[in-house]
């Protein structure tokens, strides 16, 4: 029974006249008792799991999937939300968010992980409770957990050969004030605040947007920015804000992806939980 027919079977008890009691007809005796409210359960329940495999889930969950789908999984910096997802509801230890997290989906690029590791995530995002009346919106605790001096030297050595923090990173604390979209700017720059970009805001950061060159067979090379891609067509806006879209055969017509963010979402994978927090105890105070 869904929680919809439970609440409406509820409700229909709660009105019935119960057998015997008195009204027009009725043969008198005690007014019905209404059945007290009875709070639907979390769906689905989930059997609990060992402490050491959460830690390792909410670890690989905080550098794979934090800066988009949100510290207590409900999205909201371009991700979406995983505890109203009926994917994520239907798996059980990875077998359907891994699929998605090894292939990428939609504007989510494809993350190289190990079977283990999306076990782990999986019964990581498994162990919040999914309650109608929001019993996990938790205010999360500061990000600003990290060492700084410690930020100083992951960032020179993973992020210093592109930028650089008298140059295009130059008073960045200052210019973005808050700490988590501080966080997801220098993860994700250009996605406002999301991969694609245009769901969350427009970026902290100053990218270009993802273009695409499709060439027809015989036909002349046109490049735009990228709307969609998938296996059966390419969506692109031209410089004339003209929309077009090609099917797709296999590798006909040829697709160039041109994504500014390419080198950011390889590095995605390598960060471990202490650069991310590091990297932006360090970027907060470059005033």
């Amino acid at each position: 029974m869904t929680i919809a027919a439970l609440l409406a079977a509820l409700s229909l008890a709660a009105q019935a006249p119960a057998p015997g009691a008195g009204g027009r007809g009725g043969r008198g005796g005690a007014a019905p008792t209404a059945p007290a409210f009875v709070r639907p359960a979390a769906y689905p329940e989930r059997p609990p799991v060992a402490k050491d495999i959460l830690d390792r889930g909410r670890a690989a969950y905080g550098v794979n999937c934090n800066f988009c789908h949100g510290s207590d999984a409900r999205g909201g910096e371009g991700g979406p939300n995983l505890l109203r997802s009926e994917l994520v509801l239907n798996d059980k230890r990875g077998e359907l968010i891994g699929k998605v997290i090894l292939n990428g989906q939609g504007e989510m690029p494809a993350i190289k992980l190990s079977d283990s590791t999306i076990g782990d995530i999986a019964d990581y995002i498994h162990s919040f409770k999914v309650g109608g009346y929001d019993i996990t919106r938790n205010p999360p605790p500061s990000i600003l957990v990290g060492d700084a001096k410690a930020g100083e030297q992951a960032f020179a050595k993973t992020c210093g050969s592109c930028h650089s923090v008298t140059g295009d990173l130059k008073g960045i604390g200052s210019k973005i004030a808050d700490p988590k979209a501080l966080q997801n700017g220098w993860l994700m720059p250009g996605g406002g605040g999301g991969r694609g970009g245009g769901r969350g805001g427009p970026s902290p950061f100053n990218v270009p947007p993802v273009t695409v060159t499709v060439t027809p067979t015989g036909g002349k090379a046109i490049t735009g920015r990228l709307v969609r891609i998938d296996d059966f067509i390419v969506t692109l806006t031209d410089d004339a804000g003209t929309q077009k879209t090609f099917r797709r055969d296999g590798e006909v017509p040829k697709v160039v992806i041109n994504d500014p963010m390419k080198a950011h979402k390889d590095l995605l994978p390598k960060y471990t939980d202490a650069d991310i927090h590091n990297i932006t105890s360090y970027l907060v105070t470059i005033k």
